[in-house]
């Protein structure tokens, strides 16, 4: 599976750069090469990662677009750090990584006019935050 992590980077890369031009192709750049690096170091992986976040910050890509290029960098990620290959294709891991991805995608896509809508989601980013890291502070 580690593999087809370089695979996934090139996905992810080549999605968060359809609308780089100039300035933005140097985060391309350093994409490319920290992927390169990402073979031999880990750590590297991350700063692909990185600079793609930040590359679909400056572009503003369409949702789909971004939807793919996080799907990809999710299975980049988990294809790279993961130690057994089982564990990369766990079907909860691919669940979450396609039902997350779906549902900002539907909230991308939809126009929904809600005034305390904004106020509203940092509390249920921290609600899912705790219910996900409840289990690792139950000791």
């Amino acid at each position: 599976m580690r593999a087809l992590s370089p695979a996934f980077a090139l996905l992810m890369i080549a999605a968060g750069a359809l609308g780089a031009v100039g300035v933005d192709m140097a985060l391309v750049g350093v994409a490319v090469v920290a992927v390169a690096a990402g073979v031999r170091w880990a750590g590297a992986a991350t700063l692909a990662v990185g600079c793609v976040v930040v590359l679909i910050v400056r572009t503003d890509p369409p949702p789909t677009v971004a939807a793919i290029a996080g799907i990809a960098a999710t299975a980049y990620l988990v294809t790279r750090f993961v130690e057994r290959s089982d564990d990369a294709v766990a079907r909860p891991t691919v669940a979450a990584a396609m039902g997350l991805s779906a549902v900002a995608l539907l909230a991308a896509i939809l126009p929904v006019e809600v005034a305390w809508l904004p106020l509203a989601v940092p509390v249920a980013v921290l609600a899912a935050y705790v219910v996900v890291v409840r289990p690792f502070l139950a000791d």
